[in-house]
């Protein structure tokens, strides 16, 4: 059975409100190791809660940058964060990956993250980056080139929509999108 098709960079010069319920189902690999996103975040250059709403700064100068890249920064000074660069060039929109269903490279992740347990592995955007070895040297990379590997779901997801979570601004926009049913989510969403 042949693979779904990879994403382009095109595919995420797009509004980020479209980019990111289309991104649960999608399979993200790095050097071979991840598995099937379930859980996302968006944040739009007008909201708040977007690093990008104050302007460019060192930290967040890939977001103002061409769509389809790599955006990864600390958070809290202890995790690292994955994020995919959305709309066109100047806009700084993004969707944060929060999780993913662990599917290749399980003991590559069991190793970076000391834990057998598959659900603990990528249940989180700190727990993924950790599980997937993605660190402030994958800032700036193409989507659609090595280490990632980006592959559109097959059919359709079964997608919940709810707040997001871990934030203190805009915490009332639905902007988060996850799988319908799955273990894997960093926290259930509530229906």
């Amino acid at each position: 059975m042949p693979l779904p098709p990879k994403l382009r960079r095109s595919f995420f010069d797009r509004p980020v409100l479209k980019v990111a319920p289309e991104l649960i189902g999608a399979t993200l690999l790095v050097n071979g190791v991840g598995g099937r996103v379930v859980e996302v975040e968006a944040y739009h250059h007008t909201d708040p809660a977007a690093h990008s709403y104050r302007g460019q700064t060192d930290r967040n100068a890939v977001m103002f940058g061409p769509p389809g890249v790599a955006y990864v920064y600390r958070s809290y000074g202890i995790h690292w964060c994955l994020n995919f660069v959305c709309e066109a060039e100047g806009s700084a929109s993004a969707v944060l990956i929060r999780a993913l269903e662990p599917i290749e490279g399980l003991a590559a992740m069991r190793r970076r993250r000391g834990v057998a347990d598959e659900r603990l592995l990528c249940s989180g955007p700190g727990k993924l980056c950790q599980a997937l070895g993605v660190t402030h040297r994958h800032n700036g990379l193409p989507l659609d080139k090595a280490p990632f590997e980006l592959r559109a779901r097959e059919g359709k997801a079964a997608i919940v929509r709810g707040v997001r979570i871990g934030i203190t601004k805009a915490v009332e926009r639905p902007w988060r999108y996850g799988l319908k049913g799955s273990r894997f989510l960093s926290k259930p969403f509530k229906i």
